[in-house]
């Protein structure tokens, strides 16, 4: 199958049918976490398209970047745009909704549940993801998708974000160097 045999479905469409699934689980006691970079694009944009209840319920957010926690980090190295993970809020006993872009094997996941440990307990971790793309590695699954989008381990899927904001998903093929590429994990 190649690329141009997918449709990709909007990303800007798949964004408001996320917010929708996500709302039932904005409740005191809540924080938005976004991985960086996608699950950061999606939630800036859900605090918009959710302000009502996340005001409502005093969600707190912050964003993780996980480079320093995933398992390929001698392979990988660092990315010119690593950012700082910013957790502004206390996670102990919090329920927290983890945002990422599109789910792959789960590493960038469990990467992430090893740095929230290391800022506290929470309650509960929820993993939410715009796009399943399916080749799950280990034990962890996206609790809420807006897709799922079956692809060959040789496509990589990314969340691209353009000067004005808006999203769309792009199907390349992979190389060496995307194979383990962020905005597919």
């Amino acid at each position: 199958m190649s690329s141009t045999d997918i449709k990709l479905p909007s990303a800007e469409d798949l964004l408001n049918t996320f917010a929708q699934k996500l709302k039932p689980l904005l409740q005191p006691n809540t924080a938005l976490v976004g991985i960086q970079s996608g699950g950061v694009w999606l939630m800036q944009r859900l605090l918009v398209l959710l302000k009502n209840d996340i005001s409502a319920n005093a969600i707190e957010h912050g964003t993780l970047d996980v480079s320093f926690y995933r398992d390929d980090f001698e392979k990988r190295g660092l990315k010119a745009e690593n950012r700082p993970s910013q957790i502004p809020f206390d996670v102990e006993n919090k329920h927290i909704i983890l945002i990422d872009d599109v789910f792959y094997t789960g590493r960038t996941t469990r990467a992430a549940m090893n740095e929230l440990f290391d800022y506290g307990r929470p309650a509960s971790i929820t993993l939410v993801a715009l796009v399943n793309r399916g080749g799950r590695e280990l034990p962890i699954t996206p609790q809420i998708t807006a897709a799922d989008i079956t692809l060959d381990p040789s496509q990589n899927l990314q969340l691209i974000q353009d000067a004005d904001g808006n999203l769309s998903l792009e199907l390349n093929p992979s190389t060496p160097q995307n194979q383990s590429s962020r905005t597919q994990v």
